[in-house]
């Protein structure tokens, strides 16, 4: 089987969602995310909270995988990856992995999931699938 190169950045943009959600949250191996959570919403336990948005970060994997209206997952993947990021970096920057710097790694995958999606030699009009 072979896999082009866009094929390889969509399963790795698919498996940053999926680690982030069923590892990190629904699984409950990085509890920093419901210290995150707790101190954006202001409330003191945020654990069906963590569990909702990692459901849903699951299910964007599997939205991903499944190829369906990818320019509409890209764009909804921005969206909440600058969202949910902008929200850490003003309310919870001292419990991200990287602090401050965090928001230039959102900012860079979000490039990743735009580029990937729209600009890829897979869009160009002279590519030719092997």
């Amino acid at each position: 089987m072979k896999f082009s190169f866009y094929s390889i950045i969509r399963i790795f943009i698919a498996l940053v969602w999926l680690v982030n959600g069923m590892y990190a949250k629904l699984l409950g191996m990085v509890p920093r995310h419901e210290k995150i959570v707790a101190e954006i919403l202001q409330i003191q336990n945020a654990g069906t909270f963590v569990v909702i948005i990692g459901i849903l970060e699951t299910l964007m994997a599997v939205w991903i995988l499944s190829g369906k209206y990818p320019k509409l997952n890209a764009v909804i993947q921005v969206i909440v990856v600058l969202t949910m990021n902008t929200l850490e970096f003003v309310f919870a920057p001292e419990l991200l992995l990287w602090g401050k710097m965090n928001f230039v790694f959102a900012v860079l995958f979000a490039g990743l999931i735009l580029w990937n999606e729209f600009y890829s030699p897979r869009h160009c009009s002279d590519y030719k699938p092997s």
